[in-house]
């Protein structure tokens, strides 16, 4: 059966998210460098890298990145914007050797695709194994909590030719929100879906994995994280 994420990260997803920009990769990236810094020559994973804003800003910044990512679309993307090697792949299954990486990051909400919460351990143990002893991996992620309590049921919109109706809905066993968007003109629709992971349960995945939880943070700011904060960004230290 084909998952959602791999049919849903083309054309269509840049022309609906066009607020995903470089100054929101800079703020992103600016957190990173507080919470994970990296010394000259150090490897930085940007797992699931999309078009590459993080990559790009990554390198400006002296890091020797790798961008890895499912999507051919976002890939070719990224390839105008970094010169950093890319690669393509399923983030369950990462293609690179033992420590290879002093940080990893996987940042706005890349994570939670998956139905069982399995995989989800698995691509963190992935991780775990490709970065050095001490090495840091940020998770930035959507504050569950703050999702339920603001979730807009219903919501139309237009992206210049494009009109879209966007409905969202908690699943019935409240694990995952799920997100319809209609493509109006060209009736077309695609689906997202994603794990409703609480704080409690992301620390939980990243210490079964042996990383140290050393930052919660609750926005690019470097926040607390509380109910009401609009992100979930955890820092783990590899053990």
């Amino acid at each position: 059966m084909t998952e959602w994420f791999e049919q849903w990260f083309g054309e269509e997803y840049h022309t609906l998210y066009p607020h995903r920009d470089e100054e929101d990769a800079r703020r992103a990236v600016a957190l990173v460098r507080r919470v994970a810094p990296w010394r000259p020559g150090d490897r930085v994973l940007d797992l699931a890298c999309g078009a590459g804003r993080h990559a790009a800003e990554l390198e400006r910044h002296g890091a020797r990145v790798v961008g890895f990512d499912l999507s051919l679309a976002m890939l070719l993307r990224a390839r105008g914007r970094t010169r950093a090697p890319l690669v393509r792949g399923d983030m369950r299954a990462l293609p690179f050797q033992h420590g290879l990486f002093a940080v990893a990051v996987n940042l706005f909400t890349s994570f939670g695709y998956f139905r069982e919460d399995a995989e989800h351990r698995h691509v963190v143990g992935e991780v775990a194994e490709v970065l050095t002893p001490g090495g840091r991996f940020v998770l930035d992620y959507l504050n569950a909590d703050q999702v339920r309590c603001s979730l807009k049921p219903v919501e139309q919109f237009a992206r210049g030719a494009t009109s879209a109706t966007v409905s969202r809905v908690i699943s019935e066993d409240g694990r995952f929100v799920i997100k319809t968007i209609r493509l109006r003109d060209e009736g077309r629709s695609f689906q997202e879906r994603v794990r409703l992971f609480t704080p409690g349960e992301l620390a939980e995945l990243l210490e079964a994995s042996g990383f140290r939880v050393a930052e919660r943070c609750g926005d690019y700011d470097a926040s607390p994280l509380t109910p009401a904060s609009p992100r979930a960004i955890f820092v783990g230290v590899r053990a």
